[in-house]
């Protein structure tokens, strides 16, 4: 058993799949995958979040050390969102779960390109 930040874990797997669990994370993460995204852009392109939603992810996203926010001055002001590092690394193994998905599922359409 593994305890961390007050939740238990039964493995490292169970604990890394606790950064991207859940319909929305992965889906964030793999949008920002090629560049900084602007929160409204981010909310088009997920189709179907609410943007109190989307709100709540980004910042669980950001307290996990998976992103970053930048809030450029301007008025008004703009936002944007970037992969850190570790999301960089972690949203490279989500592609490949997807690019597994195309393979063996090839009748499917709708990666998160």
């Amino acid at each position: 058993m593994i305890n961390y930040n007050g939740k238990k874990y039964i493995c490292l797997l169970d604990f890394a799949m606790d950064f991207i669990r859940g319909k929305w994370k992965a889906v964030i993460l793999c949008h920002l995958y090629d560049e900084p995204t602007r929160f409204l852009e981010l909310q088009r392109i997920t189709n179907g979040i609410s943007q109190k939603v989307l709100n709540e992810k980004l910042t669980e996203l950001k307290n996990d050390g998976l992103i970053n926010k930048v809030v450029y001055p301007e008025i008004p002001p703009k936002v944007e969102y970037y992969l850190t590092d570790r999301g960089e690394e972690l949203t490279k193994i989500i592609k490949e779960i997807e690019a597994w998905s195309a393979k063996y599922y090839p009748e499917l359409d709708g990666g998160c390109d």
